[in-house]
Protein backbone atom coordinates (compact mmCIF):
# COMPACT_ATOMS: atom_id res chain seq x y z
CA UNK A 1 0.00 0.00 0.00
CA UNK A 2 1.57 3.61 -0.92
CA UNK A 3 1.23 6.60 0.95
CA UNK A 4 2.39 9.95 0.21
CA UNK A 5 4.14 11.74 3.19
CA UNK A 6 3.40 14.95 4.20
CA UNK A 7 5.07 17.56 6.21
CA UNK A 8 3.84 19.31 9.31
CA UNK A 9 2.18 22.31 7.12
CA UNK A 10 -0.17 19.35 5.62
CA UNK A 11 1.51 19.47 1.99
CA UNK A 12 2.94 16.51 0.32
CA UNK A 13 6.73 16.34 0.12
CA UNK A 14 7.06 14.50 -2.87
CA UNK A 15 7.75 11.29 -1.67
CA UNK A 16 6.09 8.12 -1.26
CA UNK A 17 6.30 5.20 1.42
CA UNK A 18 5.35 2.05 0.91
CA UNK A 19 3.27 0.40 4.12
CA UNK A 20 3.75 -3.51 4.58
CA UNK A 21 0.95 -5.74 3.77
CA UNK A 22 1.70 -8.21 6.21
CA UNK A 23 0.94 -5.40 8.59
CA UNK A 24 -1.58 -2.63 7.13
CA UNK A 25 -2.89 -5.74 4.60
CA UNK A 26 -4.51 -8.21 6.39
CA UNK A 27 -8.14 -9.34 6.59
CA UNK A 28 -9.27 -8.00 10.19
CA UNK A 29 -10.03 -10.47 12.82
CA UNK A 30 -12.61 -8.45 14.36
CA UNK A 31 -13.37 -11.19 16.98
CA UNK A 32 -9.46 -10.62 17.83
CA UNK A 33 -9.45 -6.48 18.10
CA UNK A 34 -12.91 -7.43 20.41
CA UNK A 35 -10.39 -9.57 22.98
CA UNK A 36 -7.84 -7.44 22.98
CA UNK A 37 -10.19 -4.34 23.44
CA UNK A 38 -11.53 -5.93 26.23
CA UNK A 39 -8.40 -7.10 27.90
CA UNK A 40 -7.54 -3.22 27.76
CA UNK A 41 -10.31 -2.00 29.24
CA UNK A 42 -10.41 -4.77 31.87
CA UNK A 43 -6.73 -4.48 32.89
CA UNK A 44 -7.76 -0.75 33.49
CA UNK A 45 -9.83 -1.27 36.47
CA UNK A 46 -8.50 -0.96 39.69
CA UNK A 47 -10.84 -3.41 41.72
CA UNK A 48 -10.60 -1.64 44.95
CA UNK A 49 -14.85 -1.44 45.34
CA UNK A 50 -16.01 -2.02 48.49
CA UNK A 51 -18.91 -2.22 51.14
CA UNK A 52 -18.69 -2.83 54.74
CA UNK A 53 -21.18 -5.58 55.66
CA UNK A 54 -22.46 -6.75 59.09
CA UNK A 55 -19.42 -7.96 60.73
CA UNK A 56 -17.23 -5.27 59.71
CA UNK A 57 -19.62 -2.02 61.15
CA UNK A 58 -18.22 -0.49 64.40
CA UNK A 59 -21.45 -0.39 66.75
CA UNK A 60 -22.87 -1.57 70.15
CA UNK A 61 -23.62 -4.91 69.88
CA UNK A 62 -26.14 -5.02 72.80
CA UNK A 63 -29.85 -6.18 72.18
CA UNK A 64 -31.80 -2.82 70.96
CA UNK A 65 -35.11 -3.91 71.95
CA UNK A 66 -36.78 -7.17 73.42
CA UNK A 67 -37.75 -10.16 71.88
CA UNK A 68 -41.40 -10.28 72.48
CA UNK A 69 -44.26 -7.64 73.33
CA UNK A 70 -43.54 -5.20 71.25
CA UNK A 71 -45.83 -6.05 68.30
CA UNK A 72 -43.33 -5.38 66.08
CA UNK A 73 -40.39 -7.90 64.16
CA UNK A 74 -37.84 -9.08 66.37
CA UNK A 75 -34.38 -7.04 66.39
CA UNK A 76 -30.96 -8.59 67.44
CA UNK A 77 -28.36 -5.84 66.25
CA UNK A 78 -28.34 -2.28 65.24
CA UNK A 79 -25.59 -3.88 62.66
CA UNK A 80 -28.26 -5.37 60.82
CA UNK A 81 -28.47 -4.79 56.76
CA UNK A 82 -32.29 -3.97 57.69
CA UNK A 83 -31.60 -0.30 59.73
CA UNK A 84 -29.82 2.52 58.25
CA UNK A 85 -25.87 2.64 59.29
CA UNK A 86 -26.06 -1.02 58.96
CA UNK A 87 -23.97 -2.97 57.03
CA UNK A 88 -24.87 -3.93 53.42
CA UNK A 89 -25.99 -7.41 52.16
CA UNK A 90 -23.62 -9.01 49.57
CA UNK A 91 -21.30 -5.52 49.25
CA UNK A 92 -18.42 -5.68 46.69
CA UNK A 93 -15.52 -6.75 47.86
CA UNK A 94 -12.06 -6.33 45.92
CA UNK A 95 -11.50 -8.13 42.54
CA UNK A 96 -9.19 -8.27 40.33
CA UNK A 97 -9.82 -7.82 36.88
CA UNK A 98 -6.91 -8.47 35.36
CA UNK A 99 -7.45 -10.23 32.15
CA UNK A 100 -4.32 -12.56 29.62
CA UNK A 101 -4.29 -13.08 26.11
CA UNK A 102 -1.43 -14.35 24.12
CA UNK A 103 1.22 -12.38 22.05
CA UNK A 104 0.13 -13.81 18.93
CA UNK A 105 -3.44 -12.92 19.49
CA UNK A 106 -2.40 -9.24 20.40
CA UNK A 107 -0.46 -9.09 17.36
CA UNK A 108 -3.42 -10.16 14.84
CA UNK A 109 -5.58 -8.01 16.52
CA UNK A 110 -3.13 -4.60 15.89
CA UNK A 111 -2.51 -5.61 12.55
CA UNK A 112 -6.30 -6.09 11.94
CA UNK A 113 -7.10 -2.82 13.58
CA UNK A 114 -4.65 -0.95 11.46
CA UNK A 115 -5.88 -2.92 8.47
CA UNK A 116 -8.92 -1.35 9.15
CA UNK A 117 -7.48 2.42 9.85
CA UNK A 118 -5.70 1.66 6.19
CA UNK A 119 -9.01 0.32 4.03
CA UNK A 120 -10.80 3.73 5.97
CA UNK A 121 -7.96 5.75 4.69
CA UNK A 122 -7.77 7.04 7.90
CA UNK A 123 -3.68 6.68 8.31
CA UNK A 124 -1.85 9.66 7.71
CA UNK A 125 2.25 9.11 7.17
CA UNK A 126 4.48 11.93 8.18
CA UNK A 127 7.88 13.35 7.99
CA UNK A 128 9.08 13.31 11.41
CA UNK A 129 9.56 16.68 13.48
CA UNK A 130 10.16 17.73 16.41
CA UNK A 131 9.88 21.48 18.72
CA UNK A 132 12.65 23.66 19.90
CA UNK A 133 10.29 23.99 23.10
CA UNK A 134 6.85 22.11 24.19
CA UNK A 135 4.52 24.63 22.61
CA UNK A 136 0.74 23.56 22.65
CA UNK A 137 -0.01 26.07 19.98
CA UNK A 138 2.29 24.49 17.54
CA UNK A 139 1.12 21.56 18.19
CA UNK A 140 -2.39 22.80 17.37
CA UNK A 141 -1.15 24.31 13.99
CA UNK A 142 0.16 20.63 12.63
CA UNK A 143 -3.66 19.20 13.69
CA UNK A 144 -5.25 22.21 11.92
CA UNK A 145 -3.09 22.10 8.85
CA UNK A 146 -3.67 18.07 8.74
CA UNK A 147 -7.17 18.72 9.32
CA UNK A 148 -7.43 16.47 12.42
CA UNK A 149 -8.35 19.75 14.83
CA UNK A 150 -11.85 18.62 15.60
CA UNK A 151 -11.06 14.70 15.48
CA UNK A 152 -9.25 12.02 17.31
CA UNK A 153 -6.25 11.24 16.40
CA UNK A 154 -3.30 9.31 17.39
CA UNK A 155 0.15 10.32 16.83
CA UNK A 156 2.47 7.43 17.25
CA UNK A 157 6.37 8.82 17.34
CA UNK A 158 9.65 6.17 15.89
CA UNK A 159 11.96 7.46 19.03
CA UNK A 160 10.72 9.47 22.35
CA UNK A 161 10.32 12.91 21.62
CA UNK A 162 9.31 14.82 24.82
CA UNK A 163 8.75 18.49 23.41
CA UNK A 164 5.97 16.92 20.66
CA UNK A 165 4.71 14.69 24.00
CA UNK A 166 4.25 17.58 25.73
CA UNK A 167 3.10 19.57 23.45
CA UNK A 168 0.35 17.45 23.08
CA UNK A 169 -0.96 16.57 26.46
CA UNK A 170 -3.39 19.50 26.45
CA UNK A 171 -5.41 18.24 23.56
CA UNK A 172 -8.16 16.08 24.67
CA UNK A 173 -8.65 15.04 20.84
CA UNK A 174 -4.82 13.96 20.88
CA UNK A 175 -2.57 11.64 21.76
CA UNK A 176 0.94 10.70 21.00
CA UNK A 177 2.90 7.16 21.91
CA UNK A 178 5.80 5.88 21.17
CA UNK A 179 5.59 2.95 18.61
CA UNK A 180 6.31 0.34 21.41
CA UNK A 181 3.41 1.89 23.35
CA UNK A 182 0.86 1.11 20.62
CA UNK A 183 -2.31 -0.91 21.37
CA UNK A 184 -5.26 -2.22 20.00
CA UNK A 185 -7.10 0.46 21.66
CA UNK A 186 -5.78 3.44 21.40
CA UNK A 187 -6.04 2.68 17.13
CA UNK A 188 -9.38 1.59 17.14
CA UNK A 189 -10.74 4.94 19.61
CA UNK A 190 -8.98 7.27 17.32
CA UNK A 191 -10.30 8.51 13.95
CA UNK A 192 -7.03 9.34 12.27
CA UNK A 193 -3.50 7.28 13.02
CA UNK A 194 -0.52 9.87 11.89
CA UNK A 195 2.50 7.67 11.80
CA UNK A 196 5.68 9.88 11.91
CA UNK A 197 8.51 8.16 9.18
CA UNK A 198 10.68 7.47 12.27
CA UNK A 199 7.83 4.69 13.78
CA UNK A 200 7.24 2.72 10.79
CA UNK A 201 10.33 0.31 10.79
CA UNK A 202 9.40 -0.31 14.84
CA UNK A 203 5.64 -0.99 13.99
CA UNK A 204 6.21 -3.38 11.09
CA UNK A 205 9.42 -5.18 12.52
CA UNK A 206 7.04 -5.64 16.14
CA UNK A 207 4.29 -6.91 13.95
CA UNK A 208 5.07 -8.74 10.93
CA UNK A 209 6.72 -11.56 12.71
Amino acid sequence: MEVAVLNINGKETGRKINLSDAVFGVEPNNHAVYLDVKQYLANQRQGTHKAKERAEIAGSTRKIKKQKGTGTARAGSIKSPVFVGGGRVFGPRPKDYTQKLTKSLKKVARRSALSLKAKEQSIIVLEDFNFDAPSTKEFSNVLKALGLDSKKSLFVLGDSNKNVYLSSRNLKSSEVVNSSELSTYKIVNANNIVLLEGSLEGIESNLSK
